[in-house]
């Protein structure tokens, strides 16, 4: 069994200087922490995996293809591979776990 906490996970991506943090990858998926604060930009492009995000904390928007949503805490979210998507409207700082399978090369 692997096992991780939320705080710790936090701790260790903001001391690698970074928006996100790859802590498990496994042959079928792979799960990360995002991290975007408040009014910043979200700079990602499509991936080549299908996605799941989880927000853990934090108020915003994502636009995933052509539909919007409002996500905050609790809020699960499904990206096919390939499509676009960004988070937007970042009104509280926020933090996502992210489900990519395959693993995110």
């Amino acid at each position: 069994m692997k096992a991780f906490r939320l705080d710790e996970l936090e701790a260790e991506r903001a001391a690698n200087d970074g928006a996100y943090l790859q802590f498990l990858r496994e042959r079928n998926m792979s799960v990360g922490l995002y991290a975007l604060d408040a009014g910043s930009i979200d700079p990602q492009q499509p991936h080549a995996q299908d996605e799941v995000y989880l927000v853990v904390s934090g108020r915003a928007a994502i636009t995933v293809g052509t539909e919007t949503q409002s996500v905050a805490r609790g809020s699960v979210v499904y990206v096919p591979a390939g499509v676009p998507h960004k988070f937007h409207h970042i009104s509280e700082d926020l933090r996502v776990m992210v489900v990519f399978s395959p693993p995110e090369s």
